[in-house]
């Protein structure tokens, strides 16, 4: 997650390499991320990209190549010229370890160079206590990762909760506070991300490349993030991004979070509960899905729209995105409500918005977008001078 990266643990940092060492790497990371973002892409489409002479092209590729970074295969032909090759993850390279803690389960993956979960794990909760989670957990990620033979070289962890530097220090819905998360896999970089967050980031650099996008998600309370070209903006610490927390709420209602009129109770199935004058559910993620379609529910249903939409044009004033994606169940309670919402939206923006408003676009990646966002992370990690160079050292004949 560049602009604010979620950093390595300190015991798992790689060695700082040097200036010249930095210059060294600079090309072949240049094309290492071009490839990322474009898988297949030709070596010739690559140089006008990079905007150097196909042989630099062609030699970086093949250091690259060496390396066990990046793997060829013959383009199909386009008429005159001579051929050219499509560049893939090499299938030995470098992989990462990616990590979804979520409400009631966990999803434990294996994500290459191309952004493809080569190998995935799920399991549920057996208790809420977050040794017995984390112990689950990292005997999953210990398993997958023994399969690659020392490649993995970054876990990246998505939480659903407020994540500061390495720790989570709340997550209301699993009830812990000021958890520290050890390594998963020791001696290895790793990186700790909010969950919409995360979503937030492949869900702007995956659907809408170089756009200023502001991601809004409802699972239990709303959260989500600004991403900036690319750049999620999360402060100095991380735990940016929390809008959920934002005072757009009742302001008679206590949050868990310790706040009174938060957003994050006033959208989702414990606000529709409530509402309706009924005690918060047990599983307000259910409760909401169900309300959506009960014609008894439709006013509660109705006043949440109108509370998203609202929160919403207040974000769009602040920020100033191009677009504003929406995912979890937000894109339903949007079209349960349309109405309530869109009026809501319209009449919260300034005047000089409402002419040409952000478009309102329905997540692409849906339920996998915290487990990609936590693979751009760790990519993030690897695809630096330390991380490639760390990965050359391992190498018995490394360039």
């Amino acid at each position: 997650m560049q602009a604010r990266t979620p950093a390595p643990a300190d015991d798992a940092s790689p060695a700082k390499v040097g200036r010249a060492e930095a210059a060294r790497w600079s090309g072949a990371l240049d094309l290492l991320k071009l490839v990322r973002s474009r898988p297949g892409v030709t070596r010739a489409e690559a140089a006008r990209a990079m905007h150097v002479g196909s042989g630099t092209a062609t030699e970086i590729s093949a250091r690259l190549r060496a390396l066990g970074l990046l793997a060829e295969a013959p383009a199909p032909p386009t008429g005159r010229g001579r051929p050219t090759t499509t560049l893939h993850a090499h299938p030995d390279g470098p992989l990462a370890a990616v990590v979804d803690v979520r409400y009631a389960d966990w999803v434990v993956a294996i994500a290459d160079l191309e952004g493809t979960l080569v190998d995935t794990t799920t399991g549920r909760h057996a208790s809420k206590r977050p040794e017995r989670v984390f112990a689950d957990i990292r005997a999953a990620v210990g398993d997958l990762a023994g399969r690659y033979d020392g490649r993995v070289q970054a876990v990246s962890i998505s939480a659903t909760g407020t994540v500061r530097r390495n720790a989570i220090v709340q997550s209301s819905v699993l009830g812990w506070r000021d958890l520290e998360v050890e390594p998963l896999l020791p001696g290895v970089p790793q990186a700790l991300g909010n969950d919409a967050t995360l979503a937030g980031l492949a869900e702007a650099r995956l659907s809408h490349p170089g756009k200023s996008v502001l991601y809004l998600t409802i699972e239990v309370g709303i959260g989500g993030i600004f991403v900036d070209e690319g750049h999620a903006v999360t402060g100095a610490t991380g735990a940016g991004g929390e809008f959920g927390h934002a005072p757009l709420g009742d302001p008679l209602v206590a949050c868990p979070c310790g706040a009174h009129g938060c957003w994050d109770v006033a959208v989702d199935g414990r606000a529709v509960a409530r509402l309706r004058g009924e005690d918060e559910p047990e599983d307000p993620r259910a409760y909401l899905i169900e309300a959506l379609v009960d014609p008894d529910s439709r006013a509660a249903v109705e006043e949440c729209a109108a509370v998203l939409g609202r929160g919403t044009a207040g974000l769009v004033n602040i920020l100033d995105p191009e677009i504003v994606c929406l995912g979890g169940l937000a894109p339903e309670l949007r079209r349960a409500a349309r109405e309530p919402f869109e009026h809501a939206y319209s009449t919260g923006l300034m005047g000089f918005r409402r002419d040409d408003p952000p478009r309102v676009l329905p997540s692409a990646l849906g339920p996998d977008a915290p487990i990609l966002g936590a693979s751009e992370a760790a990519w993030d990690m690897i695809l630096t001078e330390n991380g490639i160079a760390a990965w050359s050292e391992r190498l018995p004949d490394s360039a």
